[in-house]
């Protein structure tokens, strides 16, 4: 029996989607559950480091388009030095720089640029060859030549052509034309005439059998190639987000979150459902009796586990952190700003805000324009498994978490907590005027909702500073994350595997 997850992509800054995945691989292995995280993405850069970035084993992750060749996934092990002996060109003049080493002919016009990884600094895990100027050829590497990309000039610029996927032995497995949007596959003894027939073909490989099961984390553009190839393997669909718009919801007509559309209009092709609190399974378990008249089995299995409590005596005085993607949804600059209000009140304020992302720049000039630099820290991508018990107070702003991994690590900690009242992870993780506060958010309201938060922050610094008050926040929350515990999670998936394979 294997349990295969099928994703699309990953990166240095994961959404939650892949941490969740992290998390259920933990709980696999401490099961003993066999399980493999299948990425069908194209990646321009060794996925391994960023899959073994957030807890992934290599031979738990498969790739798509490197299963039909025998490379393996592997950390980048190509150096510099073993690029060296394989250009064939007269070295001109040799570059150096922190991520780059470029190369430059004596004649032709050549330049070959390579790339270094960004965890093993000497390794190389991609090289660009320009002639007179043009990108004409890029190749990928972790500890042999994986792929290479084939450009030619059209109107000004690189246009990607063709792929070439290798063996370990320098052999080509197979290449891939480009033709648009999708793409044609050149094997020795067939011909496959696009990515989605790619997949299903990669899905017949496998060899499902009725006690594997196919979980899906994200559907878009594989879900009816699953479905179709799946065989006597049982399927499931993770419900990562809200999953439909309430606003343009009626008695008569549901308008279900694109992303799991697929999944639950073909409520019929589906096993299993798997939301990450109880409320959530319970929505979700009456939609599909209203409005598809069906009774699937949704069970609520939280993405995320603590391994254990994690308990410090002294914290950060006034001290608030806040972990995420530094993106738009997140409202990162709401907080910046209901800081900037509270430390009038709370003189010793300070907020560390952890993660990367998008609007980084841009949060770090808030922060500069209102002067908050010695109190408003933005501390970058970490490890945070320690690091919550430092502070006494988790602050979020974001008004969308299907269930909000950081929430539950940060309740774990024994921190107290802030957040709006929005569906489902912080009216999970925040029990109000008890462990935190839950705030009422308006839509579109942006300066009410960063003064209710500035007033909130203000109010939990009050309740934590008062006789007693810091221990029974702690109380609160410690209480609120027992059932969180790795030790119960791991039974929830042992009995989802035994009621969904044997019947």
């Amino acid at each position: 029996m294997t349990i295969y997850n099928f994703n699309k992509g990953i990166g240095w800054a994961s959404s939650g989607v892949e941490y969740a995945q992290a998390y259920r691989s933990n709980i696999f292995k401490k099961n003993k559950q066999i399980a493999k995280f299948i990425f069908t993405d194209m990646f321009q850069e060794n996925l391994q480091p960023m899959a073994q970035n957030i807890g992934f084993e290599d031979d738990e992750i498969i790739w798509l388009y490197q299963s039909f060749t025998d490379v393996r996934i592997s950390p980048t092990t190509f150096s510099v030095k073993d690029l060296e002996k394989e250009i064939t060109f007269t070295i001109k003049e040799k570059k150096t720089s922190t991520n780059s080493v470029t190369y430059i002919s004596e004649e032709n016009g050549i330049r070959l640029t390579a790339y270094l990884d960004k965890v093993a600094t000497d390794k190389v895990y991609k090289t660009e060859l320009l002639v007179n100027g043009k990108l004409i050829q890029r190749d990928y590497y972790t500890y042999v030549k994986t792929f290479s990309e084939y450009f030619k000039p059209v109107d000004n610029s690189a246009r990607l052509f063709q792929r070439r996927f290798f063996n370990v032995n320098g052999s080509v497995a197979y290449e891939e034309l480009l033709n648009g949007k999708d793409s044609l596959f050149l094997f020795e003894n067939r011909i496959i005439s696009s990515k989605r027939v790619l997949l299903e073909e990669f899905i017949k490989n496998l060899q499902l059998t009725a006690q594997d099961i196919l979980i899906i984390d994200r559907s878009t553009d594989q879900g009816p190639e699953i479905i179709k190839c799946k065989g006597p393997a049982k399927v499931g669909s993770i419900v990562h987000a809200e999953h439909y718009n309430a606003t343009l919801t009626t008695p008569e007509k549901i308008l279900w979150n694109n992303f799991y559309e697929y999944s639950f209009t073909n409520v019929e092709s589906f096993d299993f459902y798997v939301t990450a609190t109880e409320k959530q399974k319970n929505i979700l378990a009456q939609q599909f009796n209203d409005y598809k008249k069906a009774d699937p089995l949704v069970e609520a299995i939280p993405v995320g586990s603590l391994d254990r409590l994690r308990k410090k005596a002294g914290r950060k005085k006034n001290g608030l952190i806040t972990a995420s993607r530094l993106a738009g949804e997140k409202h990162i600059d709401w907080l910046i700003k209901a800081v900037v209000e509270a430390k009038k009140t709370v003189q010793d304020l300070t907020l560390d805000i952890y993660g990367r992302g998008t609007e980084e720049s841009k949060l770090r000039q808030l922060i500069s324009e209102l002067e908050a630099d010695s109190y408003i820290t933005l501390k970058g991508q970490h490890k945070l498994d320690d690091v919550y018990k430092q502070y006494a107070t988790y602050i979020s702003a974001s008004t969308s978490e299907g269930f909000g991994l950081t929430l539950m690590e940060a309740v774990g900690s024994g921190l107290g907590m802030v957040g709006f009242d929005v569906p489902y992870g912080n009216q999970t993780f925040i029990e109000d005027d008890k462990n935190g506060y839950l705030i009422p958010y308006i839509k579109n309201e942006d300066e009410i909702n960063i003064k209710e938060l500035s007033n909130a922050i203000v109010k939990i610094q009050e309740k934590e500073m008062g006789n007693g008050g810091l221990a029974q926040v702690q109380k609160a929350s410690y209480e609120i994350a027992e059932p969180f515990l790795t030790t119960q999670i791991r039974k929830k998936w042992l009995a989802l595997e035994k009621e969904v394979c044997h019947d």
